[in-house]
C-alpha cells in the first residue's frame, strides 16, 4: 500500500479538528499572567516614584522659603516714603539707616547742547569735508578740562556727506555726544547734545577742515565748538552741562546724573525737579516685605503638609490607600516636620514658638499667619529675627525655626537624603521589575513556539491518519461493491 501525504496546513487545528489556536492563546496567556502582575507593580512603582518627586520639589519650595528668612538682607530691609514722590523719591538696600531726611532740591543735572549757526537748504544738503574730533570734558569760562578716562574720537566727513550723513555718523561714533537735525522754515541746523548729564560730560569739537580754515562758519569748520563764552562762533550753546544739586538735612550733595547713590549709607534718591520748600522723606523697616516672606513660609510648610497628608492617607468609606500609605519614608517626613514646627527654640529671648510671632496651626495641619499678632511681634524685630534665623554654632539647639527647617530640607533632599535613598531605591525596584518583565515575556516567546510547534506536529500526524483513513474506507467499499 503506497503512503498517503496529509494536506499542507495552513493554520493550526485544521488537520486535526482541536481549536488548536484558541488552546495555545490561553495557555500562553496563562504563561504571561506573572507579567501582567509585575506590570501592575510597575505602575505603582512608578506612582510612587512620581509622588516623592512632588514631594521633593515641594520641600524644596519650603527650603527656599525658610533660606529668606535667614538671609540679613531680609532683616535689614527698609522703606523709604517722601512727602512729595514727584520731586524727590528714595530707593533704599541693606544698610540703611531707619530715620528721617530733608531734602531741598536747587538744581536738577543737565546735558550739554549747541547748535549749528550755519543754516542749510535741508537735512540732504553738504556741509564740507574733512575731520570731526570730539572731546568729552569740563568748561570753565572758555577753558576746557579733558574728562578722565576719555579718549578723543574723531569721524571723518567726506564731500559728498550730507547733513544727515554727519549726524548718522556722530550717532554711530560713540563719542558720548549724540546729534539731531532741526528743521523750520529757514532750513536745517544740526544740533548736538551730551548723551549723559554732569559737568564733566561737557565736550569741545575741533574741526580739520579741508577749506583750509578750520574756525569759520564756511565748510565743515561751521560745526566746531571751541567756547561757551562765545556768541559769534560758528556754533552757539543752547544749555551747559551741570550736576544737579540739592540738601540733604543740611548738607550740600551733588550728582552727575538726577540720581544720588549712596550720598547716605544703603540710600539712593533721585529728583525730579528743583523744590522751594524741603521735602521730608522717612526710612523705616520694611515689615511688609518682611511679612510677606514669613506669609510665603507659611505657605510652603501648608503645601508640603497638605501633600503628604494626601499620599500617605486610607479611605476608610472606599477602602482606598492613597499612593505612599504605609510607606515608612513618607510617614517619617511628616513626623519630622511636625517635630518642628512644634518645638520649642532659645534662638530668642522673648520668642520661643512661632505660635508666639503669629504662625498658628490649623485643626487640618496648615500653617497661617496671625497679621494682628505679627505685626505686634515686629515691634521687636531682632528677637523675632533671632527667632527664625539664629545659627547655633555650638549644638546646643538653640538654632531659628527658619534655620531648622532649612537644616531639615537640606539633609533629607542631600545625596544621602531619606527622599534622593528612597527614590533611587524605587528606580532600583523598577528597573529590576522592567528586567524580570523582559525575561517572562522571552521566556513565553518560546513557550508561544514550542506549543505552537507540537501543535503543528499534531495537525500534520492527524491529517495523514484521516487521509489514511479514509484511503482504507475507499477500498473496502470498493471490494464490497465487487463482491
Amino acid at each position: 500500500m503506497s503512503t498517503v501525504s496529509g494536506p499542507a496546513l495552513t493554520s493550526l487545528g485544521v488537520g486535526s479538528g482541536l481549536a488548536s489556536e484558541s488552546i495555545v492563546t490561553k495557555l500562553v496567556s496563562i504563561e504571561r499572567m506573572p507579567i501582567q502582575n509585575l506590570q501592575t507593580e510597575a505602575s505603582s512603582i512608578q506612582n510612587r516614584i512620581s509622588a516623592f518627586g512632588q514631594i521633593q520639589s515641594s520641600i524644596s519650595n519650603l527650603r527656599d522659603a525658610a533660606s529668606k528668612l535667614t538671609s540679613p538682607d531680609l532683616w535689614s530691609s527698609t522703606t523709604a516714603t517722601s512727602s512729595d514722590a514727584s520731586s524727590v523719591s528714595f530707593a533704599t538696600s541693606a544698610g540703611a539707616a531707619i530715620g528721617n531726611y530733608n531734602v531741598s532740591v536747587s538744581s536738577l543735572a543737565a546735558a550739554q547742547s549747541v547748535v549749528s549757526n550755519t543754516v542749510l537748504s535741508s537735512a540732504a544738503s553738504t556741509l564740507g569735508s574733512g575731520t570731526l574730533t570730539i572731546e568729552l570734558g569740563s568748561w570753565s569760562g572758555s577753558t576746557f578740562t579733558n574728562k578722565t578716562g576719555s579718549s578723543a574720537v574723531s569721524i571723518t566727513v567726506a564731500p559728498t556727506d550730507t547733513l544727515a550723513n554727519i549726524r548718522d555718523k556722530i550717532n554711530g561714533s560713540n563719542s558720548g555726544v549724540n546729534a539731531s537735525i532741526v528743521s523750520d522754515a529757514s532750513g536745517a541746523r544740526l544740533v548736538m547734545n551730551s548723551s549723559n548729564t554732569g559737568v564733566t560730560n561737557g565736550f569741545r569739537v575741533t574741526v580739520a577742515d579741508n577749506d583750509g580754515n578750520n574756525t569759520d562758519a564756511s565748510g565743515l569748520s561751521a560745526l566746531s565748538f571751541l567756547d561757551p563764552t562765545s556768541t559769534t562762533g560758528p556754533t552757539k550753546q543752547t544749555q551747559a552741562a551741570a550736576n544737579a544739586a540739592a540738601t540733604v538735612n543740611g548738607v550740600s550733595v551733588t550728582s552727575e546724573s538726577n540720581t544720588f547713590s549712596n550720598v547716605l549709607s544703603g540710600i539712593s534718591m533721585t529728583v525730579s525737579k528743583q523744590t522751594t520748600s524741603p521735602v521730608t522723606v522717612s526710612v523705616s523697616q520694611d515689615n511688609t516685605t518682611i511679612t510677606k516672606a514669613i506669609t510665603d513660609f507659611a505657605t510652603a510648610y501648608s503645601a508640603v503638609d497638605a501633600l503628604l497628608k494626601n499620599d500617605t492617607k486610607y479611605d476608610d468609606s472606599t477602602k482606598t490607600a492613597a499612593v505612599l500609605q504605609g510607606d515608612s519614608t513618607a510617614t517619617g517626613l511628616q513626623y519630622q516636620l511636625r517635630g518642628i514646627l512644634g518645638s520649642i527654640s532659645t534662638a530668642s529671648s522673648v520668642f520661643s514658638s512661632l505660635s508666639s510671632v503669629g504662625l498658628e496651626t490649623q485643626s487640618g495641619g496648615a500653617l497661617t499667619v496671625n497679621t494682628t499678632k505679627l505685626t505686634a511681634a515686629l515691634s521687636n524685630l531682632s528677637e523675632v529675627k533671632n527667632m527664625f534665623s539664629a545659627t547655633d554654632l555650638t549644638g546646643g539647639g538653640a538654632d531659628g525655626f527658619a534655620t531648622k527647617f532649612r537644616n531639615f530640607a537640606d539633609n533629607v533632599l542631600g545625596v544621602d537624603g531619606s527622599i534622593t535613598t528612597r527614590t533611587n531605591g524605587l528606580n532600583t525596584q523598577l528597573k529590576n521589575n522592567q528586567q524580570r518583565q523582559s525575561d517572562l515575556d522571552a521566556r513565553a516567546q518560546l513557550y508561544e513556539t514550542r506549543l505552537r510547534a507540537q501543535y503543528s506536529a499534531l495537525d500534520t500526524t492527524m491529517a495523514g491518519l484521516t487521509s489514511q483513513g479514509n484511503y482504507v474506507t475507499q477500498m473496502l467499499n470498493s471490494m464490497s461493491t465487487k463482491a
